[in-house]
């Protein structure tokens, strides 16, 4: 949320690189990779996955198989074989994609960030559960807790510009993360308890049922945690129920879901070298703000008809999603409470059709998007008086979307993809000060103000197959996103609160892959470069300028990862991701001092993740995993112009899980970060102390059981 974040200090340090584009160094990476699969691929015949079905490739349930898009497909079943807890867990665990975690208690306040946006990461990732988005227009973030993993069918990534078919924010990528359906699979019903450390204890239960064409799922969970760091007690609980009913030529859906979580927030640990002060080091578990705390609660439901008519097929969603939250921080005996709703309403037809045209089979895809997002904050000095706020901002924002793609299948080598989308944005705000409320005097009121923005993105792309097990694909792409509230509500140079609209952000995409598929082996290179233009920044770290629009910047990197089982016993799997994320020019707006950027690393980028993992199963009932994350050194947030001299330290993380099924019974234990690493992956440079930073260390070594049962 920012404006907690806004009393937390930034950091970051870096080490200037020389400024080289896709040169030979990536070309001859992206040769030697080409090379090793290519001969091994002549080789083999069998061919892995090509009846893998997703739906974030083209809005439409469609076999992956010839498909120009940098695609991962994360299944149930690497789900179930890994040690992750949380969504974002099994995230950390991909190329291109890296995860900030603030406490490290069941993802109550975890960023992903694909490719290389740093403290911006969370705007430019698009997250969407069933194909609806759940990124909103405050910087909350995702309510990742609310999705617990033993609901999901499967993940799917894709890697580049997405805003042709997904619209704003779909900048770095998208990630839809695909709940189980009723109509899939046999009846069944499962209990499921856990303990873990930090006196951690979650239940849940699911149901699942299927009379002929009707299908009905539901769930339940509640988790409670107190938490690795002082004053960090999380409960969350979850409920969702699920109605499919297949029809003659179609299918109709109905979902509904509620969630609620309560955390309490233990704040950073201060390290200052001239004063001899690192918390890090003296009281890693501790917190200076012992009062605060957090509340979120959540409902929606959502509307799906699918119907086919000769060629074509149409699919009409609907839906609506609330949001409250609530939060007191008390800033040394100046506190803050606030309650913000949102209320979002989303209706998105959409219609695909394979006519008989000559030059090849296409396939259209076109739709309109409307989502109308409905925001209300009000603000106190205390929870007693925030029937008389001092300060209630109301927001409409409103966007509409056309967009259109034709997927032409030349041959059966080739495959050719073009789209555009045009999407309308207005916005307007207004900010009603009381100066007789409780803690209103000497506050503002922001003028009211207004927005209409209008953005346009392409792509062109193709898919060439090489033999029947490996393909090379391209593509070059241009995104969009707007700001949202939070980003524009900020005070002036005179401290006086106003709406300060940006401009919106575009970014032109290149990118060039490889990928090769066989029954036991599987990898994927890809080459990207980002130049993005009017990057918009949340800055919450200096007093009286606001927010602004960035000088130009540049993302580009590789991308490897694979699968293999070596054996039917052994399964293997390894990604690796390069990232170079520099300002192009410039100097930062705004600040109380001058800051240089050009030719600067971005902050919160690493420049080399590294992920590996191993799964054994010795016998049937039985099995063994183990994954590892090494993750590069970064510049600390706020730290743009790389000169605080420190950077947040390089840290490998393992973690080991065996599961042992016994009937209907699995029993799981896990332990997170095996070699007790004492690490960070969050911290905060000081705007006004040359070298003052903030850090908010995550949990050392840690372990947990599970037992499940499963009926039918």
């Amino acid at each position: 949320m920012k404006h907690q974040k806004k009393h937390h200090y930034k950091q970051q340090q870096r080490v200037t690189t020389p400024n080289t584009p896709l040169n030979a160094r990536h070309r001859a990476i992206a040769a030697a990779v080409a090379l090793a699969a290519a001969t091994p691929a002549m080789a083999q015949q069998s061919i892995a996955m090509l009846d893998t079905v997703v739906v974030t490739a083209s809005r439409f349930k469609e076999r992956l198989d010839d498909k120009p898009v940098n695609m991962t497909v994360i299944s149930a079943e690497d789900i179930r074989r890994s040690p992750a807890k949380t969504v974002p867990d099994l995230l950390a665990e991909q190329a291109g994609v890296q995860v900030r975690d603030l406490f490290g208690n069941n993802a109550s306040s975890t960023t992903v960030d694909m490719r290389g946006f740093g403290a911006n990461g969370r705007q430019n990732t698009l997250i969407l559960v069933d194909g609806r988005r759940v990124s909103d227009i405050d910087q909350s973030g995702v309510q990742w807790s609310s999705i617990p993993l033993s609901g999901i069918e499967r993940v799917e990534i894709v890697r580049g510009g997405g805003s042709v078919l997904y619209g704003d924010g779909a900048v770095a990528g998208v990630i839809n993360i695909i709940t189980r359906s009723p109509l899939d699979g046999r009846e069944h019903g499962s209990l499921r308890a856990r303990a873990g450390a930090y006196n951690t204890k979650e239940t849940g239960i699911t149901a699942q049922y299927r009379n002929g064409n009707l299908g009905l799922g539901a769930s339940a969970s509640n988790l409670e945690s107190d938490g690795f760091r002082r004053n960090n007690q999380n409960r969350q609980s979850n409920a969702a129920a699920d109605l499919r009913w297949l029809t003659e030529s179609g299918e109709l859906a109905l979902s509904m879901a509620t969630d609620h979580q309560g955390i309490r927030l233990p704040g950073a640990r201060q390290v200052q070298p001239s004063t001899g002060v690192n918390l890090l080091v003296t009281d890693r578990r501790g917190t200076p703000t012992p009062l605060d705390w957090s509340q979120r609660n959540g409902n929606r439901v959502n509307f799906d008809w699918l119907q086919r008519v000769g060629d074509a097929e149409f699919n009409l969603g609907a839906g609506w999603r609330d949001k409250e939250q609530i939060s007191y921080f008390d800033f040394s005996g100046f506190p803050d409470f606030r309650i913000a709703d949102l209320d979002v309403w989303s209706l998105s037809p959409r219609v695909r059709w394979s006519p008989d045209l000559p030059g090849g089979r296409h396939t259209f895809v076109a739709g309109i998007d409307w989502y109308q997002w409905d925001y209300r904050l009000r603000r106190s000095n205390s929870t007693v008086n925030i029937g008389r706020p001092s300060n209630t901002v109301d927001a409409q924002q409103n966007n509409l979307s056309v967009y259109l793609q034709d997927t032409l299948q030349v041959s059966q080598q080739l495959t050719l993809a073009a789209g555009m989308r045009h999407e309308r944005f207005k916005a307007n705000a207004t900010d009603t000060h009381n100066a007789a409320a409780p803690g209103g005097a000497g506050g503002s009121g922001a003028p009211p103000a207004a927005q209409n923005e209008s953005a346009q993105a392409y792509e062109v792309g193709a898919r060439y197959a090489l033999t029947p097990v490996l393909a090379l694909t391209g593509k070059t792409a241009r995104s969009y996103r707007f700001a949202n509230i939070d980003e524009v509500y900020e005070t002036s140079a005179a401290f006086l609160n106003q709406f300060q609209f940006l401009r919106p952000q575009t970014a032109q995409h290149h990118e060039l892959g490889m990928e090769w598929r066989q029954a036991a082996a599987w990898m994927r290179a890809a080459l990207f470069e980002i130049n993005v233009r009017d990057e918009i920044r949340l800055d919450a770290f200096t007093s009286g300028t606001g927010n602004t629009n960035l000088p130009p910047s540049r993302r580009r990197g590789f991308e490897l990862e694979g699968r293999w089982k070596p054996a039917s016993a052994w399964a293997l799997t390894g990604a690796y991701t390069y990232t170079d994320a520099e300002f192009r020019e410039g100097v930062l707006p705004g600040g109380t001092f001058r800051v240089v950027i050009a030719g600067k690393t971005v902050p919160l980028v690493a420049r080399h993740k590294l992920n590996l993992g191993a799964a054994w199963t010795p016998a049937q009932s039985t099995r063994v995993s183990l994954t590892a994350v090494h993750v590069g050194s970064q510049y600390m947030d706020n730290d743009e112009g790389n000169t605080l001299g420190v950077k947040i330290p390089a840290y490998t993380v393992a973690d080991l899980k065996l599961s042992q099924r016994v009937g209907g019974w699995t029993f799981s234990g896990v332990i997170n970060n095996l070699f007790d690493r004492k690490y960070y992956n969050y911290a905060v440079r000081s705007q006004f102390v040359l070298d003052r930073y903030n850090a908010y260390p995550l949990p050392e070594r840690n372990a947990g059981v599970m037992a499940e049962y499963v009926f039918r």
